[in-house]
């Protein structure tokens, strides 16, 4: 079995394309089927279902696809190993809340790359399920997350608490006007953020019914949708602060137990710390200190 199959393989079927692997890979889109088809006769079962929208992975590829994250992180690790002389360099790939991004991260990033300009850091963001099946599955070497977690592949660490609130439109006083709110509205990320599983269980336990959910992929549209009324949202105090202050949303305090949320950095278990990793890692313990 060939590593590079095994990449070509992990590219088809996050893509769910044998075209669009190959652009991806830089290469044709002959050779990705040929590469495909010689790694089923290999194994003897078929990876991946054919139809006209392009191909589906097979529960006998789904069963193998987190050996081949596991096997090419593994691969890059021992590389990354021969040429790691304790100086941090090379390239780290973290990934991270757009909420942590936004309030937290821009400083200490920067710091990090004035303190170690020979790392390329590289920051990916995204909901706290797809960090961490990210994480999981080799595309990232950490991210930033909210708690809790508990995979049996990662280490976690609390670095930063954060303080929810339900963030409305200025015309909304108070949590109990949402009762009388006909058809109301959510806004938020796409499946898989906790803020969103939060929000969805917190009105619930009101006895709040709302409509289909509005989902953004930005925290600036987010809160512009809610400035003007079309709906509430449950996000970090800190990023909603200015929009505050300017007059444009209305901050409504929940209580400790629903408000306060821990922000983890997950990691591997088995992953090879990096010099970089090891800096960067170093700094989030003085920033959880500070």
């Amino acid at each position: 079995m060939d590593v590079s199959d095994l990449r070509v393989f992990e590219a088809v079927s996050r893509h769910g394309s044998m075209n669009r692997a190959a652009q991806e890979l830089h290469t044709v889109q002959s050779n990705v089927t040929a590469r495909i088809r010689a790694l089923e006769e290999e194994l003897g079962v078929s990876l991946f279902q054919r139809h006209a929208r392009g191909v589906s992975t097979t529960p006998a590829g789904q069963r193998i696809l987190p050996f081949v994250g596991r096997i090419t992180k593994l691969l890059a690790d021992a590389r990354t190993a021969a040429k790691d002389d304790g100086e941090p360099g090379g390239t780290l790939s973290i990934g991270s809340l757009e909420t942590t991004t936004a309030l937290r991260l821009s400083p200490l990033l920067g710091q990090f790359a004035k303190t170690y300009p020979q790392v390329r850091l590289v920051v990916t963001t995204g909901t706290t399920r797809r960090l961490i099946d990210d994480v999981v599955s080799c595309r990232v070497e950490g991210a930033f997350v909210a708690g809790p977690v508990n995979h049996p592949d990662l280490d976690h660490e609390v670095i930063f608490q954060e303080e929810l609130a339900l963030v409305t439109s200025p015309a909304i006083r108070g949590m109990e006007d949402l009762v009388g709110i006909v058809d109301l509205k959510t806004i938020v990320f796409q499946i898989g953020c906790s803020y969103r599983q939060r929000l969805e269980t917190l009105l619930a336990e009101m006895g709040i019914v709302t409509s289909k959910p509005l989902e953004f992929g930005s925290l600036d549209t987010i809160i512009s949708c809610v400035s003007a009324g079309v709906g509430i949202t449950l996000l970090p105090r800190g990023v909603v602060a200015a929009a505050a202050r300017e007059g444009r949303v209305a901050i409504h305090a929940l209580p400790p137990e629903r408000s306060l949320v821990d922000t983890l950095f997950v990691r591997r278990s088995d992953a090879y710390t990096t010099s970089a990793m090891t800096a960067l890692l170093d700094m989030l313990g003085s920033t959880r200190t500070a």
